[in-house]
């Protein structure tokens, strides 16, 4: 029994019309004459979850990261339970499989990642579907490849998929965590091996604007008369003249005024100094890839990139279109036969500009679209030789079915000739420059001057500042006498860069070179496909609009930052904000496609990278919020906790800061707090300086004064010796105090907290003192006492020569000391 796996029912339901008959339905799949037809829901398997691979990374901690699977894990996805089981018993019964994913690299995977999750051993062959039409299906059932031909493309995307899962997990904890300390406790931030860059265009293009400071220059338009006629030429300042700016743009207004009064005196005679006409031609605009497709459709239509996609999808549904989500945008030979039946179909489609055009085609004209070198899994989005009926279809549908149709339709039209004239003047030792075009052949433009205006109006914020006109010259030769005429001056401001909207924003990833840092990856990265995929970008904008990282403004919509896309962009490392990491990855994913690369080798780089950028995250910047901002470090902020001994409040830079306070009505103490630091010993001591360095300071300091925070004791008449207090701090020394403080304040957070250590490494070491076998007998009571006075360190029992009592972990910095009363100290 042959078995065909299709990605999705619409597909697998095309297929089985395709084969011999009967079709008979059963549950999950069909059977007919050639074999039976089953299918997936997309990916089926999804990848496990943090806390799938170890309980305790369902709690984000910072000292987790970053998490790197050892073996990655799949599971079933819940909602697919019932299918997956339905494959997994025909794939048991089965002889053959052949697989119809998508013809592009996730297609590719999500049958593949079945077949491998399931142990498959039997043969796969691979039909590729680049559309859905009965001929198109047949052709490709009739030319079956091995899967194993594929093996690399499958790679390709399993790279792409475990490198967003380790950034995506990884560096969305590390920076949300360090969000969180920041005070920012309602924040996630989503962070994406290519959302992030996406977003990081955006907040610059944001900055720019707002950074933006126009300049007025100024402009000379001259009239020449000539024998033949007049024209218009604008003046060129001499780059070494004053008043000009570092583009070569007339600042001065007084220099400009000169000039023209000096080209309005006699004599006024002129010469045509260099003259150059040249026969040029524009060939055929490539078929459209779902990019192209997305932008052009924006700009004519305003339509969503999203959009674009989900309505060529219903196209491609409806066998009237190929396959979607191409990046191609070449055709191949074996195709060029369907051309007669898809331009007859396209002149009885309903559209009376369609029909019309219909009377140019010339199907013997074979434009460079036609170019097998060119092809992969997929070729450009073209109409099939189904009919359609374009009244029938939805505004959306009709409009994308227009614009595929006429980019096919403009390969059989001839190329587009013109003339291009440049004209120099010189007029009083002044350069003049002029430029037209003559129109020689109209060719496939013919089916695009309708739009060219309203395309010229969409521009219109981009206005360029060459005021040379592309009109038609007099007939002229060089060193033919001008006469100057008239001249005028015209007043310019610069203006900023204009706003992405989603259609440009996805060229910008397309085109990602433009917008990379370092300039010698802008040139390796010019040929790359850009960053995400053809068919994930639009998606990706899409996400960071939904989670409220960019909003659409104005009638154009365009997409302007929230102020947390720059508390994301700012906090993070130029890495992840710059492209051109990505678009290298993009690069090698590509080529590993090819057979380029290995997935062990792009794992281990991207492995690499998410540790450095989870080190970065501990140092992360970040705009502190919030009313409680913590008084010592002023780089986090004081949350509530719960301690052996009720509520405290504690930094949230902990362990970088352990500054702690009394809970006074719901709210931090901070006046108390502020008093603490301020009378602290350590006040100029900095935040981040650990405890252990801190007690080595004080043990060099010598503490070995009464200290007169001992009042209670002193009131017993007994107080510490000060042999006493040396045992103290001999008990509590510089080698173990960090490790004991740590424990200490593990135990204040709310989470569930680990009791005692977990291996010999980690347990505590006591010094070598006479009280070691005191330190040792440390019981589950000797903790549940949190100083009153400090509130940062605890009560231990010290066994001192006058007798026992109690002393503060927290010395040297705290001296409080308590008497004993029946192994508690006497707290009142």
């Amino acid at each position: 029994m042959r078995l065909y796996i299709a990605e999705k029912p619409s597909m697998g339901r095309e297929i089985a019309k395709c084969l011999k008959g009967p079709v008979r339905r059963c549950d999950g799949y069909l059977e007919t004459g050639e074999g039976v037809v089953t299918w997936l829901f997309g990916h089926i398997l999804r990848q496990a979850e943090p806390d799938e691979y170890d309980p305790k990374y369902k709690r984000w901690r910072a000292e987790d990261l970053p998490i790197i699977p050892q073996q990655w894990k799949l599971f079933v996805d819940k909602s697919c339970e019932k299918q997956f089981a339905i494959v997994k018993g025909l794939i048991d019964r089965c002889d053959e499989i052949v697989h119809g994913g998508d013809p592009d690299r996730e297609g590719q995977l999500l049958v593949d990642e079945v077949l491998d999750y399931l142990g498959n051993k039997k043969p796969v062959k691979r039909i590729l579907l680049n559309a859905l039409d009965e001929a198109s299906i047949k052709k490709a059932n009739a030319n079956l490849r091995e899967n194993s031909e594929f093996f690399n493309l499958k790679q390709s995307a399993l790279a792409r998929a475990r490198a967003d899962w380790l950034i995506g997990m990884n560096l969305s904890r590390a920076y949300t965590l360090a969000a969180r300390r920041a005070g920012h406790d309602k924040l996630v931030l989503p962070i994406g091996r290519v959302k992030t860059p996406t977003l990081s265009l955006v907040v610059r293009r944001e900055r720019e604007i707002e950074n933006f400071k126009p300049v007025d220059y100024y402009t000379i338009k001259a009239e020449f008369a000539h024998a033949n006629g007049t024209f218009a030429a604008q003046w060129k300042p001499k780059d070494t003249m004053a008043g000009l700016d570092s583009e070569n743009r007339l600042i001065d207004k007084k220099i400009a005024e000169e000039k023209l009064a000096e080209f309005q005196q006699e004599p006024r005679e002129g010469v045509i100094s260099a003259y150059q006409k040249t026969k040029k031609q524009e060939p055929q605009p490539l078929p459209f890839s779902l990019s192209s497709l997305q932008v052009l459709a924006g700009k004519m239509f305003g339509y969503a990139p999203q959009v674009v996609l989900d309505t060529a999808q219903k196209l491609y549904e409806k066998k009237l279109t190929t396959y979607p989500r191409s990046d191609c945008e070449y055709l191949p030979t074996n195709q060029f036969g369907d051309a007669v039946k898809i331009i007859t179909n396209l002149a009885q489609a309903g559209d009376e500009r369609l029909a019309g055009w219909t009377s140019g085609v010339d199907t013997k004209t074979k434009s460079r679209a036609w170019n097998d070198k060119k092809i992969s899994a997929h070729h450009a989005i073209i109409p099939t030789t189904v009919k359609a009926n374009m009244q029938t279809m939805t505004t959306e549908e009709r409009n994308l079915y227009f614009l595929i149709a006429r980019g096919y339709m403009a390969q059989f039209y001839p190329v587009h000739l013109y003339d291009q004239t440049k004209v120099e003047v010189t007029y009083k030792d002044e350069l003049f420059t002029a430029s037209g075009r003559t129109e020689r052949d109209l060719g496939w433009k013919v089916m695009y001057q309708a739009a060219k205006k309203k395309t010229a109006d969409d521009d219109s914020d981009n206005e360029s500042d060459n005021e040379e006109n592309d009109g038609t010259l007099p007939a002229m030769k060089k060193k033919d006498s001008v006469t100057y005429e008239k001249g005028a001056i015209t007043q310019r401001a610069t203006k900023p860069p204009v706003r992405f909207t989603e259609s440009t924003l996805l060229a910008g990833m397309k085109e990602i070179h433009k917008y990379v840092k370092n300039p010698e990856a802008k040139k390796q990265l010019k040929d790359v496909y850009g960053i995400g995929t053809e068919a994930t970008r639009a998606t990706i904008i899409e996400d960071l609009v939904k989670r409220k990282f960019m909003q659409k403004q104005g009638k154009k919509k365009y997409l302007v930052p929230t102020p947390a896309a720059y508390l994301l962009v700012d906090a993070l490392p130029d890495e992840m904000t710059y492209p051109d990491s990505t678009a290298i990855w993009e690069d090698k994913l590509h080529s590993m496609s090819e057979g380029d690369g290995t997935l062990d080798e792009f794992l281990r780089g991207q492995i690499e990278f998410t540790k450095k950028l989870c080190g970065k995250a501990g140092n992360a910047q970040m705009e502190v919020t919030g009313d409680n901002v913590c008084p010592r470090c002023h780089s986090g902020v004081l949350t509530q906790r719960k301690g052996k001994n009720g509520l405290f409040w504690g930094c949230s830079n902990y362990p970088k800061c352990r500054m702690t306070c009394n809970d006074k009505d719901g709210k931090p103490d901070l006046e108390d707090a502020k008093a603490r630091v301020a009378r602290s010993v350590r006040t100029s001591a900095p935040a981040a300086v650990s405890a252990s360095q801190l007690a080595r300071q004080s043990s060099a300091a010598g503490y070995k004064t009464r200290p007169m925070a001992a009042v209670a004791y002193a009131q017993s008449g007994n107080g510490p010796s000060a042999q006493d207090m040396a045992d103290l701090n001999s008990l509590f020394a510089a080698a173990d105090y960090e490790a004991q403080m740590a424990a200490d304040m593990a135990s204040y957070e709310a989470a569930q907290p680990k009791r005692g250590w977990q291996n010999w490494g980690d347990k505590p070491k006591f010094s070598a003192s006479p009280l070691e076998k005191a330190a040792k007998e440390k019981t589950q009571a000797n903790d549940k006492y949190l100083c009153p006075k400090c509130r940062e360190g605890h009560l231990r029992l010290i066994r001192g020569k006058n007798g026992a009592f109690w002393g503060c972990t927290n010395y040297p910095r705290c001296t409080a000391t308590f008497d004993d009363s029946k192994g508690a100290p006497l707290l009142s």
